[in-house]
């Protein structure tokens, strides 16, 4: 099972969630709430970005809601976010292929802001 990134060093606990590999690769780490009422981004919680999926987590249903959902919000095709670990547990690697780190942080945090009103 995967953790998300732990609060402390460079990173402030609200912006751990986002890291870029020496390859430019972007890895978005998320926590996901299964079987909602309805699929959205729900906040932060313990370092990740939390996201609540309708789908049940069975079959991969959720994962690619998760995917699905996650394209949607950085206005990506779904085919350029894959889940790179924890298919199978609520912690999940994303790897998001189209966007930098620095536009999918712009995006995401908006989103955050969204959902404290």
């Amino acid at each position: 099972m995967i953790g998300c990134p732990e609060a402390g060093g460079k990173d402030a606990p609200e912006r751990a969630y986002l890291s870029t590999l020496s390859d430019g690769t972007v890895l978005l780490s998320l926590h996901v709430q299964p079987k909602a009422s309805k699929s959205r981004v729900v906040g932060l919680h313990d370092g990740c970005l939390k996201v609540a999926v309708a789908a049940p987590p069975i079959e991969g249903r959720a994962n690619k809601e998760v995917v699905k959902l996650v394209a949607g919000i950085l206005g990506i095709a779904a085919r350029q976010v894959t889940v790179k670990t924890g298919a199978l547990s609520r912690k999940k690697l994303l790897v998001i292929t189209a966007l930098p780190e620095a536009a999918i942080r712009a995006v995401v945090e908006k989103t955050l802001q969204k959902c404290q009103k």
